[in-house]
């Protein structure tokens, strides 16, 4: 027997036999994202902001990229005439509504603010998610009709022609697509500001207008831009609305008006309700029962200005409390007078009445 183990040695029990092996992170893979993004701001200890390029009011700012003379249709007025040509611009931001209109695949500039350095290769994240409840859930993507074209005009890009957001003038932005919630976003490498600069620019298209069947269907939505680390945890995070249109000047002016008169309406519906509330201290709270006894016993007080005309008010109060009295004791002698009637027969005669016989 012994020659039998020594000649097959069992197998030495391996230690790491149960140790589960360790998760890599790929480049460019990121943590599961959640079901329902956050799209609330948090500058976080970056102070991370964002800012649109201005020309314009405060409430209606205006961007100054890509704008386009309706005469000539260049970028920049050339009129021979000395008469300055309308321009149109193809993305305004509302900051009353924090909300961008742009056009259709038209480029717009956002600038990124953050108080100092992210850590080394930081990146910006840009989703797009459905503003209401009820359409939070669904993944926001493109029109069949405007996925297909672009598929017509390259086929190569089929891996992110269903996303609505893209990012133009980098070669390094990467177009993802979660396993889990399907959602799908592209990031763009963070870039320190230039010299003489406090602030970076991304520029973003929009692929679908907001009226395309098939796609938003007229469903407001939410782009989310978040300043990450390279393994995908959050840095900060800002949000606005966007609203694809054909005419961003126009829509920005008209929902403003709209919201400016909500606004009014329920400041004056408030103020009408203050001034109809009855006061409280004043009003007699109703009665339940219909009699006079409660009427009579419910105290009021009197302020009075003067000695004399107090002294005056008091007899005459006196007096009336005497009358109640009086006529309160009357009531009741009369009461134990009465005698009831017998129904039938002979009237009951009384000591001074004499009968008929007599």
């Amino acid at each position: 027997m012994d020659m039998l183990i020594n000649d097959h040695e069992l197998p030495t029990f391996d230690e790491n036999l149960f140790n589960l092996p360790e998760m890599s992170t790929k480049d460019g893979v990121t943590p599961p994202a959640s079901t329902v993004p956050v799209t609330s701001d948090y500058p976080g200890d970056y102070d991370f902001q964002l800012r649109f390029q201005k020309s314009g009011t405060a409430k209606s700012v205006t961007s100054t990229i890509s704008e386009r003379c309706l005469t000539c249709e260049s970028s920049l007025c050339c009129s021979t005439d000395g008469k300055m040509h309308s321009l149109r611009s193809f993305s305004q931001y509302s900051e009353l509504l924090n909300k961008l209109y742009c056009q259709l695949a038209k480029t717009n500039p956002i600038e990124v603010l953050v108080s100092r350095e992210p850590p080394a290769g930081a990146m910006i994240r840009a989703t797009a998610v459905y503003k209401k409840t009820e359409h939070v859930a669904e993944v926001v993507r493109r029109c069949p009709h405007h996925k297909n074209e672009d598929l017509k005009e390259n086929p190569t890009a089929a891996e992110n022609s269903s996303h609505l957001i893209r990012v133009e003038g980098s070669e390094r932005a990467q177009y993802f697509e979660d396993p889990h919630t399907k959602r799908q976003s592209v990031t763009v490498p963070y870039e320190a500001p230039q010299l003489g600069s406090e602030m970076s620019t991304v520029l973003l298209r929009f692929m679908c207008n907001s009226s395309c069947m098939g796609g938003m269907n007229r469903r407001p939505i939410l782009t989310i831009l978040t300043l990450e680390t390279p393994e995908g945890h959050v840095l900060g995070r800002q949000c606005f609305e966007v609203r694809i249109c054909a005419c961003p000047g126009r829509d920005r002016k008209t929902e403003e008006e709209n919201s400016t008169k909500m606004q009014n309406s329920t400041k004056e519906t408030k103020k009408r309700k203050s001034v109809a509330a009855p006061d409280s201290t004043s009003t007699k709270k109703p009665k339940s029962g219909s009699g006079t006894d409660e009427e009579e016993r419910e105290c009021f007080v009197l302020h009075v200005r003067g000695r004399e005309r107090y002294e005056m008010l008091k007899k005459i109060n006196d007096g009336l409390e005497l009358l109640d009295k009086e006529g309160k004791a009357k009531t009741k002698v009369c009461v134990k007078q009465e005698v009831p009637l017998p129904s039938s027969g002979k009237r009951l005669l009384r000591k001074e009445e004499k009968s008929d016989s007599d």
